[in-house]
């Protein structure tokens, strides 16, 4: 059989879950298979990944995309015309050399990501192979534990508390279909007690409740007692974890919590957070200290990192050469991946390898602005990440992705491997 080659490729402007535009990709091969895959988008996002071409200007809020898509019509059509589909590194290569900054500056790391992804999808059609199985090349694969946001902060929900997400963790779940039931039953749970306060106000970003919260702790609180209502052991079926997003509130050396009225160093915060893991059953910590604090990110990682899973994120924006750094400092014990803040799906599963050789733990994750690509879910699977984070359970941009992983669950059949919690 010939190698399938790229015939063309277009670009074209689509829209997020924010009502804002985005870039899609398509890549026709000559064999007649195609494969197409949209860029997503971050509210809080970390000054070192890849950035978004936005076209600036009164139009859309400068947030329009026809530079980006230019781009993809144009120098990365024309430089990916003809190569290989199943060489994804050759095609990741070229965009990266194409570009020529640190950062996807110039083209726009929402078109190469679109473009990496859709190559990605295309290579996996001209087999004939879903996605996720064209990834694992014919190793064993598992479906990914859920991390799910049932009261949405930050800015995700116009700060109206500081901590960015209240997130459940199934860990007692023995599937995958079994860990979103868990999460339906506690998303319910959740606004019937908001419900009954007075305090539903509809959700925010991600799905999550909006948070009527009086200070970060309350959120706390109320998700241990929609647990509860859901009829699920705190601790022993469901764990908590929570995003911080510390670089939101963070300036000048200090960090402002304003729900709390309190303004703390590093340290403070570190014990301020080690107190709630103490007291409530918090399993997993994102982003704890800001995304150049590595002091802090050393203290908060040697006081916790023996039971609590402590995930970089803007602290490490999906990049290898930051996760090696952080692993020889003894910093943190996970890393998130988000595709679109490293710009292409190489450069994604680099920052994977690196933290599987320092021993850590990953989680595929999404971002604020979603589409209905799906391409995540097949990474997680595909590359046996182990966790996934897509916001909340609800939402169509969210739903799609869960649900996706319904379908490969069942293409697995009855006896899918499912990626058990293991606690620290």
């Amino acid at each position: 059989m010939p190698e399938a080659r790229i015939e063309r490729i277009v670009g074209r402007r689509v829209w997020d879950s924010r009502g804002r535009p985005t870039v899609e990709a398509e890549i026709f091969l000559y064999d007649g298979a195609n494969g197409r895959a949209i860029a997503p988008a971050g509210a809080s996002t970390g000054t070192h990944e890849a950035v978004d071409l936005r076209d600036g200007g009164p139009v859309l809020g400068g947030l329009g995309v026809d530079r980006a898509i230019a781009n993809i019509n144009g120098e990365i059509a024309a430089a990916l015309h003809s190569m290989p589909i199943a060489d994804q590194n050759a095609i990741d290569r070229t965009l990266i050399e194409l570009d020529g900054t640190p950062n996807k500056a110039r083209l726009g790391g929402n078109a190469t990501i679109a473009v990496s992804m859709a190559a990605l999808h295309a290579a996996a059609a001209t087999c004939g192979e879903p996605l996720w199985r064209n990834l694992a090349a014919g190793a064993e694969v598992t479906l990914p534990m859920p991390m799910i946001q049932i009261f949405g902060g930050g800015a995700h929900a116009g700060r109206r508390v500081d901590i960015q997400d209240f997130l459940i963790v199934p860990i007692a779940a023995a599937s995958f279909d079994e860990a979103l039931v868990m999460a339906g039953r506690v998303y319910r749970a959740g606004g019937e007690v908001m419900a009954d306060r007075g305090r539903l106000r509809g959700v925010a970003d991600e799905g999550g409740w909006w948070p009527e919260f009086a200070s970060n702790a309350e959120a706390l609180d109320t998700l241990v007692e929609a647990i509860d209502r859901a009829t699920l052991r705190p601790g022993e079926e469901v764990g908590i974890a929570i995003d911080v997003a510390a670089s939101q509130f963070y300036s000048s050396g200090r960090y402002r919590l304003a729900a709390d009225g309190v303004e703390l160093e590093t340290e403070a915060l570190v014990e301020l957070l080690a107190g709630w893991c103490r007291r409530y059953p918090i399993v997993s910590v994102e982003d704890p200290v800001a995304e150049d604090d590595d002091q802090g990110m050393v203290s908060f990682t040697g006081k916790l990192g023996d039971r609590v899973q402590i995930i970089g994120d803007d602290y490490l924006v999906t990049s290898a050469a930051r996760v090696a750094a952080a692993a020889s400092r003894g910093a943190c014990n996970a890393v998130l991946l988000k595709p679109n803040q490293a710009g292409t799906v190489t450069e994604t599963k680099a920052a994977l390898d690196a933290a599987r050789k320092a021993g850590w733990r990953t989680v595929v994750s999404a971002r604020s602005g979603e589409t209905e690509d799906v391409t995540i879910v097949h990474l997680a699977v595909g590359w046996n990440a182990g966790q996934l984070k897509v916001g909340s359970f609800a939402r169509s941009e969210r739903m799609a992705k869960w649900n996706e992983g319904l379908r490969i669950q069942a293409a697995l059949g009855p006896a899918a491997p499912f990626a058990r919690w293991r606690p620290k």
